[in-house]
């Protein structure tokens, strides 16, 4: 397991001490994901550390919330260039690297098909997430390596919570069927179902992990 990241160190030695205690053997290496020279030193390191790449989770993201007439452009080229540039440079070193029977997944979000008021370039920068990976899975034609998009729907991480009061998360975690918010194991499952052997059979979709919400 190769844990990339580009500012939050303590999280990733975090993930990387949890995947050896569970009896895998794992690294963290920094990368900025939109740089291609330094993800295709990460996938470098990956390929010499193990031996090859047999799956790629992307979930590198950054979210802001404005009504469109106001957004800041410098904002929406920076969500631009860590949430678009930095899925294209990652999903096209994967889809150089990634091994037969392997599986790549990207994040998207169901705000998407929601349509928040607020999120227009966070919604219009996953659409394109969406559209990348759907296309990636057709070109790997004839590779045996998958290619899907999870797209949850209100989820209790970081990300998500910051700047939202109590009675906003309420709201929120009120909508979905299912009563609450997500859980950030409530899409590793989805994540890590995509990339075994039993969902293999998956390929080229966007998997609404969001309880129901749409």
């Amino acid at each position: 397991v190769v844990v990339g990241f580009a500012d939050h160190r303590n999280e990733a030695e975090a993930a990387v001490k949890e995947a050896v205690n569970g009896g895998a053997q794992a690294m963290a290496s920094r990368a900025d994901v939109a740089d291609e020279h330094a993800v295709a030193a990460l996938f470098d390191a990956a390929e010499a550390e193990f031996g090859g790449v047999d799956v790629v989770v992307h979930a590198a993201g950054r979210a802001h919330t404005a009504p469109i007439a106001d957004l800041d452009l410098a904002v929406l080229d920076d969500l631009y260039r860590t949430n678009v540039r930095g899925t294209f440079v990652v999903v096209q070193q994967a889809a150089r690297r990634v091994r037969p029977g392997g599986a790549i997944v990207t994040f998207s979000t169901s705000v998407v098909g929601l349509a928040f008021p607020g999120y227009g370039a966070y919604a219009a920068g996953k659409g394109a997430v969406e559209a990348l990976t759907l296309i990636l899975a057709r070109e790997l034609r004839g590779r045996d390596v998958t290619a899907n998009a999870v797209a949850p729907g209100p989820t209790a991480t970081d990300l998500f919570l910051a700047g939202k009061d109590e009675e906003t998360i309420a709201r929120l975690a009120a909508q979905p069927p299912l009563e609450r918010l997500g859980t950030p194991s409530d899409i590793a499952e989805v994540v890590a179902f995509l990339a075994s052997p039993a969902g293999h059979w998956i390929n080229g979709q966007v998997v609404r992990a969001n309880g129901g919400i749409i």
